[in-house]
């Protein structure tokens, strides 16, 4: 599996948005399984960072990747109705563009099996030349949220970039 398009240089970085994990409580799952997902589109690098439901948090790790040059900048967790799930809200306060169709085809993706997806509250948008995405916390989650990626990523890397459209 490989994007097509995508930048052989192009450079992801992974935030784990959870509680438990980040203080030791449960193994990260998600976060490693999307990092070998994207380097399976094709992505240079695909570094986990986890940090707890703290929109503060979130929103430093979030700008330190957009700032480091991240070409994708993709969370995984912190997106549902649960009173801690604030990743949508660290990601509207670094996001210049929404990206409404990204956002949509990620919560449309298996509805039929998991009806639950319309529950997300994920969004996604562009900061600076960086996409930002919010995937669901869990492996299958993270598993549908690439399939949905896989096709477009690397076109709207390279738009980014300054690329043909």
């Amino acid at each position: 599996m490989s994007s097509p398009d995508l930048p052989a240089d192009a450079r992801a970085r992974v935030v784990t948005v959870s509680d438990r994990s980040h203080g030791g409580l449960r193994h990260d799952e998600s976060g490693p399984l999307l990092a070998e997902l994207l380097s399976g589109l094709g992505f240079a690098e695909a570094e986990v960072v986890v940090v707890p439901d703290e929109v503060g948090e979130i929103e430093a790790v979030l700008r330190a990747a957009i700032d480091g040059g991240m070409d994708l900048v993709a969370t995984t967790g912190g997106t549902g109705f649960a009173p801690r799930d604030v990743t949508p809200e660290a990601t509207r306060r670094v996001i210049d563009r929404e990206a409404p169709g990204l956002a949509e085809a990620l919560r449309m993706f298996n509805r039929e099996k998991v009806p639950t997806t319309i529950l997300s509250r994920a969004v996604a948008g562009v900061a600076g030349a960086t996409i930002v995405v919010n995937l669901p916390g869990s492996p299958s989650g993270v598993r549908d949220g690439v399939s949905v990626l896989e096709p477009v990523i690397g076109h709207a890397i390279t738009q980014l970039r300054g690329g043909d459209h």
